[in-house]
């Protein structure tokens, strides 16, 4: 047997009846069909691809909270996501699921996220006729934009995990699973960064949720993590009481942070700037990419505007912008 052979007899043997296999073929059939790898497994393959891509690199430089925060220790779309993968990947394996499947979902889930976060998604969403959904643009971004054009041919299970990590119910539990994972992390590191911000005081989180999840972060995540797994793998989710704990905590966030004026007082100036970029290349095509001329040809210059601009982190969307608009001194 090849080393991927072996594998896949250890997955049939190790995991639960409920895990996705990489031995099913609907699970991880590709749109594109392929010789399989001697060493890994068709998951694997997946989330080697997704690591390896243009798209994960350049979310190192893009927003998760706060817009291009000044200091080494706040979060980014790329930490964020390697959170995500690190607390999905401890619930796949206590609950016996296929780990490899439910990291290559976590790694791949924000990779169509749009520069300057939320912000930036909701301006798309409002000026693209197209609409603007971040998870239904990485699975975009995995089929059809990696690669010029060509995708990373990935299996059917990882580009469902992705697709659904937001608000839809996962075909498969480890797709459910990184929902959870990304709740649990976003929220967690969100009051780390916050509480560092000085925007949030330890002190303002409600003493009675402290109470059942925890009065720091790493029990917080422990508590939710072991809520997941005791909860157990025919349903994925949270315990009853720890599930209204979380959703309380959630919309306790939404209230003192994600809303905050003090913490969003600069994205108006990034809805500006994203506006202002969607008219300047819907009204000179010639100026953009070659590739993303290519995808207005094929469909239209609203898609390609749409793909190019979601595509920039915001360090890249902030350059431009004061190459096209602001002008030059004299040297």
């Amino acid at each position: 047997m090849t080393v991927r052979e072996q594998t896949e007899k250890t997955e049939n043997l190790i995991l639960s009846e409920y895990a996705c296999k990489s031995t099913d073929k609907f699970f991880t059939e590709r749109e594109v069909s392929e010789e399989k790898c001697p060493y890994r497994t068709e998951f694997q393959r997946d989330r080697d691809r997704i690591l390896h891509c243009k798209s994960f690199r350049r979310l190192k430089r893009k927003t998760q909270v706060f817009l291009s925060p000044v200091g080494d220790h706040y979060r980014t779309r790329l930490t964020h996501t390697l959170e995500v993968a690190q607390i999905a990947r401890t619930i796949a394996r206590a609950l016996r699921l296929n780990e490899d499947l439910a990291e290559a979902v976590a790694l791949g889930h924000d990779l169509g996220h749009s520069p300057f976060g939320h912000c930036g998604e909701a301006v798309l969403n409002e000026i693209c006729p197209y609409g603007f959904k971040h998870y239904l643009q990485s699975v975009r971004v995995v089929e059809e934009l990696e690669n010029r054009g060509e995708g990373l041919n990935l299996t059917r299970a990882v580009r469902d995990g992705i697709k659904c990590h937001t608000n839809m119910t996962a075909a498969t539990r480890e797709g459910c699973v990184v929902r959870l994972a990304d709740t649990i992390a976003y929220i967690n590191h969100d009051i780390e960064d916050s509480i560092t911000a000085g925007v949030l005081d330890e002190n303002e989180i409600p003493e009675d949720l402290t109470d059942i999840l925890g009065d720091t972060k790493s029990k917080r995540i422990t508590t939710l993590v072991s809520s997941v797994v005791e909860h157990g793998a025919e349903s994925i989710d949270f315990q009853p009481d720890i599930r209204k704990a979380h959703d309380d905590l959630k919309n306790f966030m939404f209230e003192k942070v994600y809303t905050n004026p003090h913490a969003k007082h600069e994205e108006h100036k990034a809805e500006l700037l994203i506006r202002r970029l969607y008219a300047y290349f819907t009204e000179n095509t010639k100026k953009l990419p070659e590739e993303y001329r290519e995808i207005a040809e094929k469909t239209d210059i609203h898609r390609a505007v749409c793909d190019y601009i979601s595509g920039m982190s915001d360090g890249y969307a902030v350059d431009l912008y004061t190459e096209l608009f602001v002008p030059k001194f004299w040297k």
